[in-house]
């Protein structure tokens, strides 16, 4: 009877198959072959270097800040964006009064949930419009205007938020943070109302109060979501190229003077503005392989065995 099923379902996967290795595995292996080449990209003249281009971008300063500014976000993005949104997920889902009927979350739970979740429809260039207003560097922006108005800062000297060097990737983190934590809000509102609340129950009779419930109950047993979340997250601070392209001067986006540079805003450049696409694929390449390496990593760390409740 097996192989009577086999021919049948070798013919649906067949198509998804052959398409996933024509647009998902052929690109990457062609982008592995010229990352070892001197390729143009507007011509089929290309020269064999072997490791050239990977040796040059262990010498390259720009690479190396962009590499740099990655791992800033890398560390900071998530764990912010988690942090935060568990705290607003357990606020909204447990963060109540208790009573007859239960634990309950905080009074318009759902509202907020809504409210919360809002930035998460909004699309890149949207937000990037948002926030040119609200960090505008003059006295007009809603952020300089606001701290004018508070007497915290001079009105004719209002802050530089992403012209300066100092200040552009934390204004930059605080975008990306904005932006995501009202999907991940939901994403833990879902695994925690999936916990049987006879749980929170027993251990509000035993005396416990809502900050061991939350590290003793809730985040154990979020654990696994948690770790998804982390993944993905990772792979957005790895990214950022819309945000840093739309919000950050200079051309291309990683101004001031490289301060906000991610590496792919230098890959982006260094093909279509330098016209060096054997050195940018060896970027691509370089990045792929590091998430890989992050994904792998983070799912090895948080691997246990399955919790059953």
């Amino acid at each position: 009877m097996n192989h009577r099923r086999l021919p049948f379902v070798a013919g649906f996967l067949l198509v998804p198959i052959v398409l996933y290795a024509m647009y998902v595995v052929s690109p990457f292996v062609q982008t592995v072959f010229y990352s070892f080449t001197d390729w143009g990209g507007f011509s089929s003249e290309q020269n064999f270097l072997g490791l050239g281009n990977y040796a040059a971008l262990l010498g390259d300063e720009v690479f190396q800040k962009a590499v740099l500014h990655n791992a800033f976000l890398l560390v900071l993005m998530p764990l912010t964006t988690i942090l935060i949104a568990l705290f607003l997920a357990f606020l909204l889902n447990v963060g109540g009064r208790s009573d007859s009927a239960g634990v309950r979350g905080v009074r318009g739970s759902g509202t907020y949930k809504v409210v919360l979740f809002f930035p998460q429809v909004l699309s890149v260039a949207i937000v990037v419009v948002l926030f040119q207003s609200v960090f505008r560097t003059d006295g007009l922006g809603l952020l300089n205007a606001t701290l004018i108005k508070l007497g915290l800062v001079d009105a004719a000297r209002p802050v530089q938020w992403f012209s300066n060097p100092d200040l552009v990737l934390w204004c930059l983190l605080f975008v990306m943070v904005w932006s995501g934590v009202g999907f991940y809000m939901v994403l833990f509102s879902a695994a925690m109302r999936s916990i049987p609340r006879e749980i929170y129950e027993a251990a509000l009779l035993d005396g416990a109060g809502r900050a061991p419930t939350f590290f003793r109950i809730t985040l154990p047993l979020l654990r696994d979501t948690v770790s998804v979340a982390w993944v993905y997250l990772g792979f957005i601070a790895l990214d950022g190229f819309a945000l840093v392209t739309g919000l950050t001067p200079e051309s291309g986006g990683g101004g001031p003077n490289h301060a906000s540079e991610l590496i792919s805003n230098v890959l982006y450049r260094t093909a279509f503005s330098q016209g060096k696409f054997g050195y940018a694929c060896a970027m691509g390449v370089a990045l792929a392989v590091f998430s890989l390496l992050l994904a792998v990593v983070q799912l090895r760390v948080t691997r246990r065995e399955r919790i059953e409740y």
